[in-house]
């Protein structure tokens, strides 16, 4: 038994919205028009769809039924039209780990957008790391090495890690030793931690005492506010850096801990869509690394002027 798409697409406004009224808004028709193409696909199920009411409808036991088989297959259509479409913003999915999101990609879309007017962001962030298998997103930037098998994995450059604190605080502070009196501030899902730190610099580590946080940028704004010394990588305190909040809390006479932290991901396949190819060359401009060699990717005219 087959139903006409312009009769399961009613069905799915109606199931999605709660409402024949809003539905037929949706979709430009009268709710009377709405209310015959449910009727009449009722008819050709041999089911009730919905129980109406006075003021509202909602689905029945069969209705549910129905709609997780639609309601998805609706939404993929939806995604795939955007995804193709050449009309309005083109779109770019990002997903990111929170403290890269939150310290060093959002404050610079002010610019990428200025240069990329008709590009639209949307942006999702958490240690969820996607997989790309239900078309979500196009691009991942993920914290520390993924395994995942299909994806192009490119690492974004070497990371420096090393104490960081107001300068009041600073000024207390000569040597690595000197450290062990203040409260040290690290992030539980930090790949380098203070262990390291301290060994680095020919130290053992001291007793626990201080504050652990799970996201870096908690860490980074804790110490910005003056309660202790957080270990952590430059690029993610670059605004707190670059404005005098934080300042490296040892100078010359210690080591700091370089590492790869971050990871871009995508799919192979979606390298043929130009919204992430001109992330791509942007990312690595801002980062000043060299993917589209790697990538084999043109570099567009205006990214070349800007090198």
């Amino acid at each position: 038994m087959t139903a006409s798409i312009s009769l399961l697409r009613a069905f799915e406004a109606a199931a999605r919205t709660g409402s024949f009224q809003v539905a037929a808004g949706e979709l430009h028709l009268t709710p009377s028009a709405v209310s015959h193409a449910i009727r009449k696909l009722e008819q050709e199920l041999g089911v009730v769809l919905f129980e109406r009411e006075v003021r509202h409808v909602r689905l029945s036991a069969d209705g549910q039924a129905l709609m997780r088989h639609v309601g998805p297959a609706f939404e993929d259509i939806r995604r795939g039209m955007t995804l193709v479409s050449t009309r309005g913003p083109r779109l770019l999915r990002v997903h990111s780990a929170p403290s890269f999101a939150a310290q060093w990609l959002t404050p610079r879309l002010p610019r990428f957008l200025a240069e990329n007017p008709d590009i639209e962001i949307r942006l999702a962030a958490g240690t969820d790391y996607t997989k790309f298998t239900s078309d979500d997103f196009d691009v991942d930037i993920v914290y520390g090495r993924t395994n995942l098998d299909g994806v192009v994995v490119l690492p974004l450059g070497e990371e420096i890690v090393t104490p960081l604190c107001v300068p009041r605080i600073a000024k207390q502070i000569h040597k690595p030793e000197d450290l062990f009196s203040h409260l040290l501030i690290e992030s539980d899902n930090k790949k380098v931690r203070w262990r390291d730190w301290f060994a680095a610099n020919g130290l053992s580590p001291p007793p626990p005492h201080g504050m652990r946080f799970d996201r870096s940028f908690l860490a980074i704004h804790t110490a910005a506010n003056g309660l202790g010394i957080a270990l952590e990588s430059k690029r993610l305190a670059e605004r707190e850096i670059d404005s005098g909040l934080l300042v490296p809390a040892v100078g010359s006479p210690s080591v700091d801990v370089r590492y790869v932290g971050h990871y871009l991901v995508f799919p192979r396949l979606a390298l043929r869509r130009q919204t992430l190819q001109i992330f791509l060359h942007w990312i690595s401009r801002e980062l000043k690394l060299e993917m589209e060699s790697t990538l084999g990717l043109p570099i567009p005219r205006e990214f070349e002027k800007a090198r």
